[in-house]
């Protein structure tokens, strides 16, 4: 009688086990890789504050993992996802051009606001309008979009017209800001931020165009800067996309799951650009105080002559758009409006 009495009691334990939610005590960590250097706000403070979000929103059940350093070189981050090698990753869209095309319209010219928490909460609600289904292989847990890019000069005279631009010969990013310049008729040197002052400091160029003040600081290319030009309405920015695999996607509870989009989306794409924003703000008290750049209001004729240039470049967003079954000039029109709803500076 023992003997059945424990039985028993055994087989009603087991039961009650078994019968608990299968996600009770599940556990799982996202490796979330971070492909700038280790000491930057990417790493350091903003994927960590994330971190502690999901943990938060999610009891403990989901946490993150940054490692040490980059399990892949920045254009292969969204490839990294995919393939498993980590769980979620940020990818910089402009390297991703071939697989998404919508997030791109932050990145069109003369789109831009020096409010970037404003641009990326409104590059998020075209996202969900105009297209959520573009992003195959990866869940999309966020986007945004970093402070401008300016113009700047390299000589005493600061950059205010076409003639100006056309008498420098420039480093310019890849893409819309390269390729806006050569529509123009200037000499261009094209390359990634991370070469720019290797060009920059031998003197190689006398202007560049594409980067924000943070970056002329981060880049070491405040001693080379004697001018900026600033436009009202921005001459361009980039935008970065916030993924995760899909399959450490579907290992989330559906309860967790919605927990970890309340602190993603507009959220997470708010406080990213905001690291932007301070490091601009900081990186302007160095242009006063140490290398003494002046910040020049661009001519109304020069930014309209610029803007009137660039059309090219958004009808052929607009057309990329549109052959992907996106409506890019819905997309465009809302994106634009958007951010100057939200836009505070």
């Amino acid at each position: 009688m023992r003997y059945l009495l424990s039985l028993a009691f055994a087989s009603a334990v087991l039961a009650a086990v078994l019968s608990m939610p299968s996600t009770a005590h599940a556990k799982t960590r996202v490796l979330t890789n971070c492909f700038w250097p280790p000491q930057h706000y990417m790493c350091t403070q903003v994927l960590p504050t994330w971190g502690k979000w999901v943990k938060e929103a999610t009891d403990g059940r989901v946490t993150i993992q940054i490692p040490p350093k980059s399990l892949a070189s920045p254009p292969e981050q969204w490839g990294s996802v995919e393939k498993g090698i980590a769980d979620a990753a940020v990818q910089f869209n402009g390297f991703v051009a071939n697989r998404v095309t919508g997030p791109l319209v932050a990145m069109n010219p003369f789109v831009a606001s020096a409010d970037a928490p404003a641009m990326s909460e409104a590059l998020w609600d075209t996202y969900q309008k105009f297209f959520a289904d573009e992003y195959k292989g990866v869940h999309a847990l966020s986007m945004w979009v970093i402070t401008p890019a300016e113009v700047y000069s390299q000589n005493d005279t600061p950059i205010n017209s076409i003639d100006d631009l056309k008498s420098r010969k420039i480093w310019a990013l890849p893409g819309t800001v390269a390729n806006l310049m050569k529509k123009v008729g200037v000499g261009v040197v094209a390359g990634p931020a991370v070469q720019a002052n290797e060009v920059i400091s031998r003197g190689v160029v006398d202007g560049h165009i594409g980067l924000s003040p943070v970056s002329i600081a981060a880049f070491q290319l405040g001693p080379y800067t004697k001018s900026m030009t600033q436009f009202k309405t921005r001459i361009y920015s980039t935008s970065f996309s916030f993924v995760m695999n899909e399959k450490k996607w579907a290992e989330i509870s559906p309860e967790d799951q919605a927990a970890i989009t309340a602190v993603s989306g507009a959220k997470f794409a708010r406080m990213a650009a905001q690291f932007w924003v301070n490091g601009d703000k900081a990186a302007l008290e160095r242009f006063k105080s140490e290398w003494n750049i002046p910040v020049i209001q661009a001519d109304e004729a020069f930014e309209n002559a610029l803007k009137a240039e660039s059309k090219f470049l958004t009808a052929g967003w607009i057309k990329r758009a549109n052959d992907k079954g996106i409506d890019g000039q819905g997309a465009y029109d809302f994106y634009v409006n958007r951010v100057a709803e939200l836009s505070k500076f």
